[in-house]
């Protein structure tokens, strides 16, 4: 028997925690869900999982914090976010700190589904034939599967998310990249909020780049990027 995708879910609220553990359990999931962040982050230590679902309001430790910890233990980790707070400042800080995803309480089960599904499609745990590619962007060489970028033998991590842009950018490298289209296929929509959120990681992906300056991310202003090298 194949083993089954393992999500740790972080929630306080012990009736929606119980409630999603069940409906992400009934779709071949094995889910452990922590009650606070506290024991989210002894959890992610002590266990191996495919994504974190996280809530941001919690005793002991906020779902960002707990969120950062993991980063630090594991720069490339899928995370989405569950929240009440629907504030844009919100939002963008999550996908600053590297959430690939953010779900607004209260929380729509089948929409949550959909969105773990294809964050593991996407993801570097997830099937990619494709994938098993290396770009040359300038004196930088990127590793999509690995979801890394090494210059001068120094090695940087990036995010699925991160890495999901940045070889859209290198399939179409000096053409432009269609802004209305990596939205739809990234993100699923194409509202101000998630154009907001590529901005936040095309600079992301400028500063990672920075070293090199013959390599240039050109926004083309209503229209989409250019990656030059």
């Amino acid at each position: 028997m194949s083993r089954k995708v393992q999500i740790l879910l972080v929630e306080d609220d012990h009736n929606l925690g119980y409630i999603l553990k069940e409906y992400i359990s009934m779709h071949d999931f094995e889910v452990y869900w922590a009650k606070d962040g506290q024991m989210g982050l002894d959890a992610f230590k002590n266990g191996t999982y495919e994504l974190c679902v996280l809530d941001v309001m919690m005793p002991k430790m906020d779902g960002f914090t707990l969120a950062e910890e993991i980063k630090a233990i594991a720069p490339n980790h899928p995370i989405i976010f569950l929240t009440a707070k629907s504030l844009k400042v919100d939002k963008l800080k999550g996908f600053k700190i590297g959430a690939d995803d953010y779900i607004v309480k209260p929380v729509d089960e089948e929409e949550l589904i959909a969105r773990i599904n294809a964050i593991i499609k996407r993801s570097a745990f997830g099937n990619h034939p494709e994938a098993d590619t290396e770009y040359q962007i300038g004196s930088y060489t990127f590793n999509f599967l690995n979801q890394t970028l090494e210059r001068d033998g120094q090695k940087q991590s990036i995010t699925t998310k991160e890495a999901e842009v940045l070889r859209q950018l290198c399939l179409n490298k000096g053409k432009l990249l269609d802004r209305q289209f990596t939205l739809k296929q990234l993100w699923g929509e194409t509202d101000y909020f998630n154009r907001r959120s590529m901005d936040v990681f095309i600079s992301k992906l400028r500063k990672y780049l920075s070293h090199d300056p013959n390599i240039k991310i050109t926004n083309v202003h209503g229209k989409g990027f250019i990656l030059e090298d």
